[in-house]
């Protein structure tokens, strides 16, 4: 089976595929605490306006929840996969989290967290860290009160706001000390987020990191675990040595995650990652073999993600849901390459090529004939 693809320069050459769809393994138990933070399905038929007026379709998107934990999968929730800040707003993200925790409630063994950030706030409109303050309360006391728990999402209010340190000390002070349960934080790089640079209140990494140490170190009975999400093995390396007993790294790095979740001889991360949306098929075969102790059978089926990811995750990186969804309607979870904020014009007909071969040669085509004929409609809107 070939199709046309555009490659270098524009100029069109068959790709014949090469790959088998790797099988998931049903009923897996992994060895790692493994999130996939999801995507929304948009409801392109009922957007009038894509870039203002966003327009879910909750059947979709919750049955593509079902499909991650059938997996074996934890789900974060309303995470910036989800589009939080870059066209989804705190509105829909309530009905989503309200949602996606009624629907765990029916699901044996389900379980998610969901994003708590300040998003409703403009960062224009926080004058003051009392503000910022407010506005994590807000959060947290709804998805709280859903009985859900809480990941406390990095906050462009708070570094618009934020004069050093200390304020961001007494921001998560204040909420950690306040939280009815145990949170996870998110450490997210500004090349997810260019809004949040110099987040900790220090553009050098070793002072940010001692101040997000000192965070954890006060409230670990409140800290689950942290995420980052900096691209950097070395920098997630030096923040998982110097973590307390009892909390724990969850990955973010998605260029860089099967070493990670591998571990080293003193330790490893677990997993909150957006790529795991895309490959969950074969991340799961994955984690099974590392369970079972086949560490080759983990790598190599790890290691054909790899690319996929880098490309899905390329710069501009906030710009990486559009492969998410992209993987999505490939393999039959939506009918229809269509996203809130029209995002997916985000990248160009050949990154989306790029995907394509890279997901036929890591296994992710669950039904080739399928994916090869939805990526020839894309190709012809494209005039290939």
């Amino acid at each position: 089976m070939d199709i046309a693809l555009p490659g270098e320069g524009g100029r069109g050459s068959r790709y014949a595929l090469v790959g088998q769809p790797v099988q998931p393994v049903i009923g897996a138990r992994f060895s790692r605490i493994a999130y996939a933070a999801a995507h929304v399905v948009a409801d392109p038929l009922g957007m009038t306006d894509p870039w203002s007026k966003p327009v879910v379709d909750w059947d979709r998107t919750m049955a593509f929840r079902h499909h991650l934990w059938r997996l074996g999968f934890r789900i974060a929730e309303a995470m910036d996969t989800s589009q939080r800040g870059m066209g989804f707003d705190w509105a829909n993200a309530q009905e989503l989290i309200r949602r996606s925790i009624a629907e765990a409630r029916t699901v044996e063994g389900a379980d998610l967290a969901s994003g708590a950030g300040t998003d409703h706030l403009a960062p224009a409109a926080a004058w003051t860290l009392d503000d910022v303050i407010a506005a994590y309360e807000e959060q947290f006391a709804f998805i709280e009160g859903q009985g859900g728990k809480a990941i406390m999402m990095a906050s462009r209010a708070l570094a618009a706001v934020a004069k050093g340190p200390d304020d961001y000390a007494r921001v998560y002070d204040r909420i950690l000390s306040q939280a009815s349960g145990k949170v996870i934080l998110h450490w997210l790089g500004d090349m997810f987020d260019p809004a949040l640079k110099n987040y900790w209140g220090s553009g050098n990494f070793e002072a940010a990191l001692d101040t997000v140490v000192a965070i954890i170190e006060r409230h670990a009975g409140k800290v689950e675990g942290i995420k980052i999400s900096l691209l950097d093995a070395g920098k997630e390396v030096a923040l998982r040595n110097r973590l307390p007993d009892g909390v724990v790294m969850f990955t973010g790095d998605d260029f860089n995650y099967p070493e990670l979740i591998a571990g080293d001889s003193r330790k490893h991360s677990h997993a909150l990652l957006g790529i795991f949306d895309a490959i969950a098929p074969v991340a799961n075969a994955a984690l099974a073999r590392l369970a079972d102790g086949d560490r080759a059978g983990y790598d190599a089926l790890m290691a054909p993600t790899v690319p996929l990811s880098r490309k899905i995750f390329e710069a501009p990186t906030e710009y990486y849901k559009a492969g998410i969804v992209f993987m999505a309607w490939l393999n039959g979870h939506q009918d229809h390459f269509a996203m809130v904020g029209g995002m997916q014009s985000a990248r160009g007909i050949r990154h989306y090529a790029d995907v394509f071969r890279l997901a036929d040669r890591a296994g992710l085509l669950a039904d080739p004939e399928l994916a090869v004929a939805k990526m020839k409609n894309l190709c012809a809107v494209a005039g290939i």
